[in-house]
């Protein structure tokens, strides 16, 4: 059964490449990091601070092609942690069906704090177990 979680905290630097997101459970305490690259911790900080661009960003236009193709973007699963990388499909309900979409976990999650209201964020048990040293 997926955990639903919250983005916590996004921490970015300058000196280093890899920038940091924190994925907390909503009803309970577990988290953990992920690291990302700084363009999706700029998009993701962007819209969680509420700036908007003037023009469709990378993950606004993804939003807008699903939304304009008569699809709407359910929710964000991050699925698997396999040597060291996360795994994450965008959930589309198109037409009735669920169609999964392979994504990096910073583009999946860049693309549900883009939506309003937000895509709800959900982690597989057995990844939380893994990153989480809990067998």
């Amino acid at each position: 059964m997926p955990v639903p979680m919250q983005l916590s905290r996004i921490i970015i630097s300058d000196i280093n490449d890899h920038q940091v997101i924190y994925l907390k459970e909503i009803d309970g305490d577990r988290q953990f990091p992920i690291l990302i690259g700084i363009f999706e911790a700029h998009s993701i900080n962007r819209r969680v601070n509420g700036y908007t661009s003037p023009r469709p960003l990378t993950h606004d236009l993804i939003v807008n092609v699903v939304e304009n193709l008569g699809a709407e973007l359910q929710d964000v699963v991050i699925t698997e942690l396999r040597e060291h990388t996360y795994y994450a499909k965008l959930r589309v309900r198109q037409e009735g069906e669920l169609v999964e979409i392979d994504a990096r976990p910073s583009d999946a999650i860049a693309v549900a704090v883009t939506c309003k209201p937000p895509l709800p964020i959900y982690v597989n048990e057995e990844v939380l177990n893994d990153v989480l040293g809990d067998h």
